[in-house]
């Protein structure tokens, strides 16, 4: 078997900052990059129904994303990447989510260390364009509306993808959301690392820079003026109930945002509401 080839790799190195060289200064950055953004949905759209959207070009393409986000001003700084590195086999990514970039960018991070797929809501795979692209990257499609379904669905599937060497990318919110707010952070992902007995791997993201839209959450605003942060932090397997390995995860992602100057996003449950 030939050995799969990722250009521009940027996890070779524990961090990654946007060199200045690729920023961008544009009058109208949301226009650039969803320009670019519609290309590559095409693009990846015709390889997917052809049969053809393999894990180099999904990862070709995340890089893509990526690189149209930086030049259109999007400063990027990743971290922790020897984390993921310490772990030969599959782990389950369990990470905060608050914009569409993290879906998009995450593989061309992850995906040349480890093969790796999504759990995510089933009306994605519904959408004319991006759903032919991410059933072809082999999904865990969950409803979102049957808590008890959704945790069936996800340790059955989930189980199967870890035992066939792929990692696990879960969202434990029950939907993107600027606030860290624990309660409505589930712990489905320490049960399926708890069961297939691989390790957690914590991810703190800030990716406010690619808003949410009022109509369409996936075409909100492109603001040039935030850093997209990405962390990832120590393995940790699950003992017990997961109960000290859920609180470790929290803590991590709460440490991360107050580095990174939003310690006010980590709130209590009942001021959640007022800053979704």
């Amino acid at each position: 078997m030939n050995e799969l080839i990722f250009k521009n790799r940027i996890s070779d190195n524990d961090e990654y900052i946007t060199p200045s060289s690729i920023l961008k200064k544009r009058f109208f950055p949301s226009l650039y990059f969803f320009t670019n953004m519609i290309r590559i949905l095409i693009y990846s759209n015709r390889q997917a129904k052809n049969g053809i959207y393999d894990s180099v070009r999904w990862y070709d393409s995340s890089v893509d994303t990526r690189l149209s986000l930086e030049k259109a001003g999007v400063k990027m700084h990743f971290c922790g990447m020897n984390n993921i590195k310490k772990i030969e086999g599959p782990v389950v990514f369990v990470s905060n989510h608050m914009s569409t970039l993290e879906t998009t960018v995450l593989p061309s991070i992850i995906r040349p260390l480890k093969p790796v797929v999504y759990v995510i809501k089933e009306e994605l795979a519904r959408y004319p364009l991006f759903g032919p692209v991410a059933l072809a990257r082999h999904p865990i499609l969950v409803g979102r509306e049957n808590p008890r379904e959704d945790l069936k669905i996800v340790l059955e599937e989930g189980s199967k993808r870890l035992q066939e060497g792929m990692s696990v990318i879960i969202f434990p919110q029950r939907t993107r959301s600027l606030a860290l707010d624990p309660s409505l952070f589930n712990s489905l992902g320490n049960k399926l690392a708890k069961r297939n007995n691989v390790p957690v791997i914590p991810v703190a993201l800030i990716t406010d820079a690619w808003g949410n839209g009022k109509q369409i959450k996936e075409a909100g605003k492109i603001d040039p003026s935030k850093t997209v942060h990405i962390a990832f932090g120590e393995p940790l397997y699950i003992t017990g109930n997961g109960t000290e390995e859920q609180q470790k995860v929290m803590d991590f992602i709460a440490a991360k945002f107050n580095e990174w100057g939003r310690s006010e996003w980590v709130i209590s449950k009942e001021s959640a509401s007022k800053i979704e």
